[in-house]
């Protein structure tokens, strides 16, 4: 079915298959590439990496020194000094951007009831877990803090906005490894077309630049090594690909039913048309030969928006940097859209591989691309690696027309697709 129009005529209020219509109204993020939507998106068009040796803890010891760190963040100006030192930075990083998209949302008017918050997260409050071993082993059982376990748990971040806003509607923790975030959105989108609620916060967070995990994942083979030069580390889709850079993060949207936004005059960053989501069932990290996964992924997405690959004017890859899942996901693309594929972009160059929270981020840049018409280049990219064969962007943005498609993949074969759109003209 071709897309054109998904939504019928313009001042229809209900989808192709008579759904509500799920709009984008609040954005709030903190990532290593700046802390609010215009900074961040200034970085993202700019290609600026933001991959720097770690100067949080002492890294000397690790196999990898540097990553993409969230700075100039302060958790007591959301949570306080008393509350911000029983939350991980996890959950400070999620709780912030939750609270700064329903800030830049207004005042929906919705029942608390019908306000739903469905959060992304991978691995929860590690960092918080790392330190509180160290005290166990060495000071004894009484030094572990009483706070350790609603620290460490990764449901952390919806429970403490769902407490700070007195929303009770559905609340939920989705934990789909890198495709959290994305899995988020499209789950808080479906709530909306379902009737369950009205309101819905959606996004990912996560902080695990720390040392266990920069350790375990290095012992995978997934990361980066390139410590001469960090900032070029990550590089999508490039022949010198040799590993992602671990990131951290968080971003949230606010999504709301298409005419309460309209009928309160709420300003629309765009909409959520499709969304997507299967497993590979193959392997625990790596992804399905042929990335038949990722194409059937994409294909459901397109499927649920009601549009044709054809309509499709940009893909937001999840373009991690690895040899593996950038080469399998480039084959996915290519089948998906017959060999004649639309520009390709990884805004993973950027901000690293930001794991729960990147599929959330890279929805955040997907809206602001659809909303600018603009395709933001892929940093660090100097040479399309042979053996794929889609249009790459890098050097300087390129202009956009039409819908974006947005893809996010874990380990254990989960994948997430969503595909969004501007605000239509009034």
């Amino acid at each position: 079915m071709s897309g054109t129009a998904p939504n019928g005529a313009s001042g229809s209020m209900v989808d192709h298959r008579g759904r509500p219509r799920v709009a984008v109204t609040g954005l709030g993020l903190k990532t290593p590439a700046g802390n609010d939507v215009a900074s961040f998106w200034e970085t993202v068009l700019a290609g600026r990496p933001m991959a720097a040796n770690i100067e949080s803890f002492d890294t000397s010891y690790l196999p990898v020194r540097f990553a993409c760190q969230v700075k100039g963040f302060d958790g007591v100006e959301y949570l306080g000094p008393k509350e911000v030192r029983r939350v991980d930075r996890n959950a400070q990083l999620g709780f912030a951007a939750a609270i700064d998209a329903n800030r830049d949302a207004g005042d929906t008017g919705a029942d608390p009831a019908r306000c739903a918050i469905v959060a992304g997260v991978g691995i929860g409050g590690l960092g918080t877990m790392e330190d509180q071993e160290k005290l166990l082993l060495e000071r004894g059982p009484l030094r572990v803090t009483p706070f350790l376990v609603p620290m460490m748990m990764p449901n952390a971040t919806p429970a403490i906005v769902a407490m700070e806003l007195g929303w009770t509607g559905p609340n939920i923790c989705v934990a789909t490894a890198c495709a959290a975030g994305s899995h988020a959105i499209g789950e808080g989108a479906r709530l909306i077309r379902d009737n369950t609620a009205d309101v819905v916060l959606a996004g990912g967070a996560e902080a695990v630049v720390v040392p266990i995990a920069i350790a375990a994942f290095a012992r995978m083979g997934a990361l980066s090594g390139r410590h001469e030069d960090p900032a070029s580390a990550s590089r999508p889709f490039d022949v010198g690909r040799d590993g992602f850079v671990m990131g951290e993060g968080a971003a949230f949207l606010v999504l709301e039913r298409y005419d309460r936004a309209l009928s309160r005059g709420a300003h629309i960053y765009g909409e959520i048309l499709g969304y997507g989501r299967n497993a590979d069932a193959y392997h625990i990290t790596a992804p399905s030969p042929g990335g038949s996964g990722a194409t059937a992924c994409m294909q459901l997405a397109l499927e649920d928006a009601g549009l044709a690959p054809s309509d499709i004017g940009h893909v937001n890859a999840h373009g991690t940097s690895t040899p593996l899942n950038d080469a399998s996901e480039a084959e996915a693309i290519v089948k998906v859209f017959n060999g004649s594929t639309p520009p390709v972009t990884s805004i993973k160059g950027v901000t690293g591989h930001l794991i729960a929270a990147a599929g959330a981020v890279e929805c955040v840049a997907s809206i602001l691309a659809a909303r600018d018409g603009l395709v933001p280049p892929t940093a660090n990219h100097e040479q399309t690696d042979p053996d794929i064969t889609i249009d790459v962007i890098a050097g300087s943005p390129r202009e956009l027309r039409g819908p974006v498609l947005s893809n996010s993949f874990g380990f254990g074969g989960h994948n997430a697709t969503l595909v969004v759109g501007p605000a239509p003209a009034a």
